[in-house]
């Protein structure tokens, strides 16, 4: 009896062997990840896109049930940005947004991509979209103040800043931002009135040259005008 149970024990792991080995050759997809995960942290970008572009080449049915073939995306993207590819960056984090709409830190670095093309309002509101699935996403407020204040629209420059401190006090990044955006919109005050004032002497002067120098318009007598006798 024994010996059935072990004959049995060896079958079941046969097959076992059979039915999984197939799975895990053509698991290239895992292989490539790990591989561009770690030429990543050396800095090695080139190697790193390549090996994340034959990970999402190859059965990617594995590593969709982790997080890895959202990660592939994500760090793919992140390498071109490094080389300044900010085009190839932008379309990387689009084919992600195609799986995994709803992911912040994808939306949050194709904005950052777009800043970096100079595309400010594109950049804003790949920044809302972020925040608005995450509302305390730091990163997604600095990175909209930042742009904001490119488009010197200071006072909600500072706004963001604000905003990114409310989530992480200790941020020097968001501190320091704040601190140039207040400064930049405290500057603009003065320069606002003194143009205001600018156009009230020139409405001003312009009403008093028409009321000194206009030419009197045609008298208009009253009663019927009297026609000319013949002599």
């Amino acid at each position: 009896m024994q010996i059935r149970h072990t004959i049995a024990l060896v079958c079941f792991c046969a097959v076992l062997c059979v039915l999984v080995q197939p799975v895990f050759a053509m698991d290239n997809a895992t292989i490539y990840y790990n591989l561009g995960e770690q030429y990543l942290e050396k800095g090695e970008y080139e190697l790193a896109i390549n090996a994340f572009d034959n990970a999402l080449a190859s059965n990617t049915t594995i590593i969709r049930l982790s997080d890895a073939l959202l990660y592939a995306y994500r760090d793919k993207g992140y390498a071109l940005i490094q080389l300044g590819k900010y085009d190839d960056a932008i379309q990387t984090f689009d084919q992600g947004l195609g799986i995994y709409g709803e992911d912040q830190m994808l939306w949050n670095n194709k904005g950052y991509a777009l800043y970096k093309l100079g595309k400010n309002q594109d950049a804003l509101n790949a920044y809302d979209k972020a925040i608005s699935i995450d509302q305390n996403y730091t990163i997604a407020w600095i990175n909209k103040g930042d742009t904001l204040y490119r488009m010197e629209r200071f006072q909600d420059s500072v706004n963001a800043y604000t905003k990114a401190i409310a989530t992480d006090p200790g941020n020097t990044d968001a501190t320091a931002g704040l601190a140039q955006a207040q400064k930049a919109a405290a500057s603009t005050i003065p320069t606002t009135i003194i143009v205001l004032v600018i156009i009230l002497i020139i409405v001003a002067g312009g009403g008093i040259y028409y009321i000194k120098f206009r030419k009197p318009g045609e008298e208009r007598t009253a009663g019927k005008k009297t026609k000319e006798k013949k002599k």
